[in-house]
């Protein structure tokens, strides 16, 4: 295709919507001139199936629940009793925002609180991280935190950066269930580091959790500083403009309505039925021609902007946990899914886009452009352009050496980066997700493979806990880790005691002492306390 044709093609499916101020353009994917005409009934299924969703239809039948996140930025969508619920949060989150930073709430020793440590998993974490650091300021009220992990290393490399500041911290535990181990694992590390500098930590803490769930008998029960409600017909990956995400961003002085104005005009935008005028269903059209239907390529993530570096990372858990199903909607193994990564621009021309010209063309990729450079005027560099042109320039020329190896891709366009367009791009891809999960006939709400995992990660628990006893019985010997799961019931489970132990050993939390030997596997383990 010649330069001119590429222009042609470029006027005929650049999607443009001034409401939100986002262009789509697809026309680096090279679908045939039929493709909306062979692809309209499945579209038009996929506009019907998200109209039921958004009536409360129950989206999850293994959980008998709805999914319910778009009313969360149009209450009056939602039945009447979760309206009242949604617009009663959102006050409360602001009121107790504006009295954060009043200094009218203050910490046990009669701070302003300045600092918060967000505690959670997955979209728990996520979410918030990613909008922190697209609109962090110099000037925000209250400086964000998070333990998203349950590494150990990881706490303490968080409470060196808080420093002295613990007595001005804010902690917000964030648990659907309140049995979340690695948010419950990240609760009571950062309880003993508060108790540790003579600080009750029920005197700084902040529950988002659901209704009578463990960890809001817990806070109710201690008398935490506020409670704000997770509901059922919120997913974690879907919850940035619940009181998960909304929570934290407007105690850092995000301005919380404008974000949500955003994503509700961008749900209005992509309730269109004309999928040429529908900027979600375009993307969905483009992701199932691109992988096939079948996830046959990746998806390559390229925001060329540092304020999105961690939008890659956010839409990892959005798209991979809702599209990656083993079964569709009809029972059939399908094995569904599209893998996500992604790099921020122009650090991806110097990390991968050598692969992605030359290498194995299993992938596409999204530009994410934002027109505006700064606030103000830039620098002239060489007399010729600014640091923005440059960043701009790289942006289209990665675009260009890709597309002339036939390597497709989509460019999104927006203005510049500030609450409502961040609010836009999250529901842009939230419903682009669910457009998809009807294209190939997957339920994008739910994720029983994470479920799996946790299992395991029990049974992993309980072994060692056996293994430690066995050992601690038979103090002053050494076994191999297959005599120990044979001793404790075990014996198809070496491998996974061995792993425990080898682990347990390098840590001084456990007396367990590793004799090595040639190989790692024939070591011997004993109690040494």
């Amino acid at each position: 295709m010649n330069r001119l044709q590429e222009w042609e093609r470029y006027k005929e499916y650049l999607n443009f919507n001034p409401e939100i101020g986002l262009m789509v353009d697809i026309s680096r994917v090279m679908f045939p001139e039929d493709y909306f005409d062979r692809m309209n009934a499945p579209i038009q299924k996929a506009f019907q199936e998200m109209e039921a969703l958004e009536s409360g239809t129950i989206a999850n039948p293994d959980e008998n629940r709805m999914v319910g996140h778009y009313w969360l930025r149009a209450p009056e969508l939602a039945p009447q009793e979760i309206t009242r619920d949604i617009e009663k949060t959102l006050q409360a989150i602001k009121d107790f925002s504006r009295k954060i930073h009043a200094g009218k709430i203050k910490s046990q020793k009669g701070k302003r609180f300045s600092r918060m440590l967000i505690i959670g998993i997955g979209g728990s974490a996520l979410g918030p991280q990613f909008v922190s650091s697209a609109l962090t300021t110099s000037k925000d009220p209250v400086r964000p935190y998070f333990f998203d992990n349950t590494d150990p290393d990881g706490f303490d490399r968080v409470l060196r950066e808080i420093k002295g500041l613990l007595s001005e911290t804010l902690a917000i535990v964030i648990s659907k269930s309140g049995g979340t181990i690695e948010t419950r694992n990240g609760m009571l590390e950062a309880k003993a580091a508060y108790q540790s500098k003579r600080l009750r930590f029920e005197k700084h803490a902040v529950a988002i959790t659901e209704l009578n769930s463990d960890l809001d008998r817990i806070a109710k029960t201690e008398g935490w500083i506020a409670r704000f409600p997770m509901w059922d017909w919120v997913g974690g990956r879907t919850s940035e403009t619940s009181a998960v995400g909304l929570v934290p961003a407007a105690l850092q002085g995000v301005d919380i309505d404008a974000l949500l104005e955003g994503a509700r005009l961008c749900d209005e935008v992509t309730r269109k039925k004309d999928s040429r005028s529908n900027p979600a269903a375009l993307l969905a059209l483009a992701w199932y021609h691109a992988t096939g239907g079948l996830g046959k390529k990746d998806m390559v993530i390229l925001p060329y902007k540092d304020r999105l570096q961690l939008f890659p990372k956010y839409l990892q858990q959005l798209v991979m946990e809702s599209l990656g199903k083993e079964k569709d909607c009809n029972g059939q193994i399908v094995n569904q899914g599209i893998s996500v990564y992604g790099n921020k621009g122009s650090t991806d021309q110097h990390a991968y886009v050598q692969q992605l010209r030359e290498g194995l063309n299993n992938f596409f990729v999204t530009f994410i452009e934002v027109l505006e450079d700064r606030e103000g005027r830039s620098l002239v560099l060489d007399a010729k352009a600014t640091s923005g042109d440059y960043l701009n320039a790289f942006l289209q020329g990665t675009r260009r050496a890709l597309s002339e190896k036939d390597r497709e891709s989509i460019t999104l366009t927006i203005e510049r980066i500030d609450p409502r367009s961040i609010g836009t791009l999250i529901a842009l891809y939230e419903r682009a997700v669910s457009f998809y999960a009807s294209l190939i006939n997957v339920n994008a709400y739910h994720q029983p493979g994470v479920e799996a995992g946790k299992k395991a990660a029990g049974l992993v628990i309980e072994l060692q806990a056996k293994a430690l006893a066995f050992l601690k019985k038979e103090k002053g010997k050494s076994f191999t880790s297959e005599e120990i799961a044979a001793a404790i019931g075990a014996p198809d489970e070496a491998e996974m005691v061995f792993k425990s132990l080898e682990h347990a050993s390098a840590n001084a939390d456990h007396p367990i002492k590793e004799v090595r030997a040639d190989c790692p596997f024939r070591s011997r383990f004993r109690y040494a306390a």
